[in-house]
């Protein structure tokens, strides 16, 4: 993955290079800037008296000394004067003259603190989006893989407009799929399929006592559910232990949880219907002939989008912030099985709507679930065609998701 924010100590970064954000004398200080010379030791502080300081927005490179990295990019951020005196056009100019620092001397990894957002004042919210900005644009035509390091969570917000959407909206689809105590009590038993209503009394008098509300409960003025989960072993009232019929089945489409949403007289035909666009299995007279209709794999549909995109394979991984390693194995095996992070760093990447996406995630194995903050989060921006991925891996992180990409 190109970029990723992670929370560590700086000092502590095994990489080529790591940026301290100091003072215009480069003399050393709080923070960042005293941590970094405390663990780098005497040599860094005799190699900085020869650089006769730096300007603000600029920057200017040493050794690692005693610290896991080859270099240390020393940069001067702007003090916070309420963002009419030029700070933001300053703190671009650090991450430019860092990253070109950075490539010059040949660096592959890098490190960034959050520069200035410290003692110096600067927005939290407003400096990482300023550092995520130039780091997007110098990935757009260079490769390294960059950290931003924070250092605790308190140091890393996103706008409180965007957070609060989004938390508003994980709100409103989450579903915590372990607070129905009776369906967690038949887990615990083991029972675990369709039970029909003549068991459901049984099954709440062996119920230890507590509470005993369902997550789904029965609307009023209902009188009785026709599906409810769940018993394996159980008979229903038109069963027999030795000929147990087999129970309706909803569509793909519809949740079993609760009502039947079937009228008491349609035909079981039409109740068995296959879902529109899938041919089942049982329609196929041998293994052989289910097999052959095998649908198109993940690596096939990624590259037809690419196509359909009219994208060039580099633009693609670098918006989809995923390694280029990584991309070469996934292109040299129709049958590669990425990891669910990957693939929506595509289907971003490739701009695909909501429709598309599941049928992408479904190509490789996985779907939209109700019962995850990352897959909810990942939904909102693509309802809302956001395809940013670096504005997406903010708000995963600040919801402590994993990001989007390798």
């Amino acid at each position: 993955m190109p970029l990723q924010i992670i929370r560590n100590d700086i000092t502590k970064m095994r990489c080529d290079a790591i940026v301290n954000s100091t003072n215009v004398m480069l003399a050393g200080g709080g923070g960042v800037d005293g941590a970094i010379r405390k663990a780098a030791g005497k040599g860094l502080f005799l190699e900085c008296l020869k650089l006769r300081g730096c300007r603000t927005g600029q920057a200017k490179i040493t050794r690692g000394h005693r610290l896991p990295c080859r270099y240390i990019i020393h940069t001067v951020g702007p003090r916070w004067k309420g963002g009419d005196s030029g700070e933001e056009e300053l703190l671009r100019s650090c991450y430019r003259e860092c990253l070109r620092l950075a490539k010059m001397y040949r660096c592959e990894t890098l490190a960034f603190p959050l520069i200035s957002s410290g003692v110096y004042g600067y927005p939290k919210d407003a400096a990482l989006r300023v550092a995520l900005d130039e780091i997007e644009r110098f990935l757009a035509d260079s490769e390294m893989l960059i950290f931003i390091v924070v250092y605790d969570k308190a140091s890393y917000q996103i706008s409180t407009q965007l957070y609060s959407d989004i938390g508003t909206y994980v709100d409103d689809q989450y579903v915590d799929v372990h607070k129905d105590p009776l369906y967690d009590w038949m887990v615990e038993q083991g029972e675990t399929q369709l039970l029909m209503p003549a068991d459901i009394q049984d099954v709440w008098e062996r119920m230890p006592d507590g509470d005993t509300q369902p997550l789904f409960p029965i609307p009023p003025g209902t009188e009785r559910p026709d599906i409810f989960p769940i018993m394996p072993g159980a008979v229903g009232p038109d069963t027999e232990k030795d000929n147990a019929a087999e129970p309706r089945i909803a569509p793909d489409d519809i949740c079993c949880l609760g009502v039947s949403p079937f009228p008491p007289d349609m035909p079981d035909d039409e109740i068995m219907r296959p879902h529109p666009g899938h041919t089942p299995f049982r329609t196929a007279g041998s293994l052989e002939e289910a097999l052959n209709q095998i649908d198109e794999s993940f690596t096939q549909m990624l590259f037809r989008k690419i196509e359909e995109k009219g994208l060039t394979d580099v633009q693609c991984y670098k918006k989809a912030n995923v390694d280029r390693k990584l991309f070469s194995k996934i292109r040299s095996d129709i049958h590669y099985h990425p990891k669910k992070k990957t693939v929506l760093a595509f289907a971003v990447a490739l701009e695909l709507s909501l429709e598309e996406t599941e049928e992408f995630l479904m190509k490789a194995g996985y779907a939209f679930s109700r019962s995850s903050k990352f897959d909810i989060i990942v939904q909102y921006f693509i309802m809302k065609r956001n395809y940013n991925i670096f504005e997406i891996n903010e708000a995963l992180f600040a919801f402590d998701q994993s990001l989007l990409g390798s």
